[in-house]
C-alpha cells in the first residue's frame, strides 16, 4: 500500500511520529510531501491539494494529512475531484469513515488528539476495508455529482454523469408528478432528452467554413463531419428520440426492441435494426429508466456485437442497481442521467421514480 503523507507547520510534529510510526512494515511504501519544518509557517492548502492531487489520480492507495485541528485539511483536499477526506478524532469515527464513506484520506489535527491516540486512529484507519452494500449507492452519488461538474469526465470511459442544470431538474418534477398529463409528459421528456444531448455533445469537432451574411463574407463553425447514431430502446425509449432529433437531425436512427419479463426481470430480445456502418458511428442509446440495468446491458451488448464501440447510455433516472449492473457488464460505457435516485423496490421499479415511462409517454397501463 502507498501511502502520501504531509502537514503544514502546525502538524509537522505529529506528521514526524506517523512516519516513524508506520515506516519499515512490510507492504507500506510511505512518502513525504512535506513541510520540512516546524519552524517556518507554510499554507496547508498547498499540502493538502498536492496530496489529493495525487491521490485522486491514482498515484498512491490514500493519504494522510496533519495540521493543526484536521479541518483545514479536510476541506481543502476535498476540494478535490476523486478525493474523499475524513478528519478523525478517535479510532470509531476513523472506522466508520473507512466502513461507510470509503474515504481514501485521513486528516488528524496535532493540536486537538494526542500522540497515542493518532496512531491508533491510523492504524485503525488503514486497516478498515469499505463495506460496500447501500453505502455504494450513496458514494456513487458525491461521484456522480461530482462529474456533472467537471468537464473532463468527457474524456474518461465508465462514468456516471448526472445532470444538475436548473431546467433539467425543473422538468424532471414535471414527469415525476402522476397527475401530469400525457401530452405534457411526452413532451417534456423529449425537452430533457434534447437538454442532457446538447450537454453531452459541447465536444464535438468544429470546422471552419465561409459563410456570406446579408452583409459581407465571413468565417464561421460548422460541425466536422462526425459521425453520430440515435439508438432509442422500444418503447420508452422512443419518447426521448424526438428531442434528439431536433438538435442532430442527420443522425442515423437504430431501434432495439426488448422488453422485461414481469416475472424473471430479465429482458427478451424481439427486434434490433441498426445502421449499417454502425462501427463507425458514436452512438447514442436512449433508455428513460435505468432500472435493473438488465434491458441496457443487453442492448449495449448487441451493438458491440454489431459493431458498435463508442456508446453513450443516455437515461432520464437510474437506479444504483442499473448502474453497477451495467457497468459490470460494460465497463468502457458512459451513464449519463438526470437523477440517480434510491433504490428499487420489490417489484424492480426506482424509488423514488417516475413509474412505468412507457405507459406514461404513450397513454397506455
Amino acid at each position: 500500500m502507498k501511502i502520501l503523507i504531509g502537514s503544514d507547520h502546525a502538524g509537522y510534529e505529529l506528521k514526524q511520529k506517523v512516519i516513524a510510526h508506520l515506516t519499515g512494515r512490510e507492504g507500506l511504501d510511505v512518502q513525504d510531501f512535506g513541510t520540512d519544518t516546524a519552524e517556518v509557517s507554510c499554507d496547508y492548502t498547498d499540502i493538502a491539494l498536492q496530496v489529493g492531487r495525487s491521490v485522486a489520480h491514482g498515484d498512491a492507495d490514500c493519504g494522510i494529512l496533519v495540521c493543526g485541528t484536521g479541518l483545514g485539511m479536510e476541506i481543502a483536499a476535498n476540494k478535490v475531484s476523486g478525493v474523499y477526506a475524513a478528519d478523525c478524532w478517535n479510532k470509531e469515527v476513523a472506522a466508520l469513515s473507512r466502513r461507510h464513506n470509503n474515504a481514501n484520506v485521513l486528516t488528524l489535527g496535532a493540536r486537538v488528539i494526542d500522540e497515542p491516540t493518532a496512531m491508533e486512529i491510523v492504524d485503525t484507519w488503514l486497516a478498515t476495508e469499505f463495506d460496500g452494500g447501500r453505502h455504494v449507492r450513496r458514494t456513487q452519488k458525491i461521484c456522480a455529482y461530482e462529474r456533472s461538474t467537471n468537464r473532463a469526465f468527457m474524456n474518461d470511459a465508465g462514468q456516471v454523469v448526472v445532470f444538475d442544470h436548473p431546467l433539467v431538474q425543473h422538468k424532471l418534477s414535471i414527469i415525476r408528478d402522476k397527475n401530469t398529463p400525457v401530452k405534457t409528459f411526452r413532451e417534456t421528456v423529449a425537452e430533457i432528452a434534447s437538454l442532457m444531448v446538447y450537454e453531452i455533445t459541447r465536444d464535438l469537432p468544429l470546422k471552419m467554413i465561409d459563410v456570406e451574411t446579408p452583409i459581407t463574407r465571413t468565417k464561421a463553425y460548422a460541425l466536422a463531419g462526425k459521425k453520430l447514431a440515435i439508438v432509442p430502446i422500444l418503447r420508452a425509449g422512443l419518447g426521448m428520440m424526438e428531442g434528439v432529433l431536433n438538435l442532430i437531425p442527420n443522425a442515423k436512427v437504430g431501434h432495439i426492441g426488448l422488453y422485461r419479463n414481469p416475472e424473471t426481470l430479465q429482458p427478451v430480445e424481439y427486434y434490433c435494426k441498426l445502421p449499417g456502418d454502425i462501427e463507425e458511428r458514436d452512438i447514442f442509446l436512449l433508455d428513460p429508466m435505468l432500472a435493473t440495468g438488465g434491458s441496457s446491458a443487453e442492448a449495449i451488448s448487441l451493438i458491440k456485437k454489431r459493431g458498435g464501440k463508442k456508446i453513450s447510455l443516455v437515461c432520464l433516472i437510474a437506479a444504483p442497481e442499473g448502474v453497477s449492473v451495467v457497468h459490470e457488464q460494460h465497463p468502457d460505457v458512459n451513464i449519463f442521467v438526470a437523477s440517480l435516485d434510491s433504490h428499487l423496490n420489490e417489484h424492480g421499479y426506482i424509488v423514488p421514480g417516475l413509474g412505468d415511462a412507457g405507459d406514461r409517454i404513450f397513454g397506455t397501463r
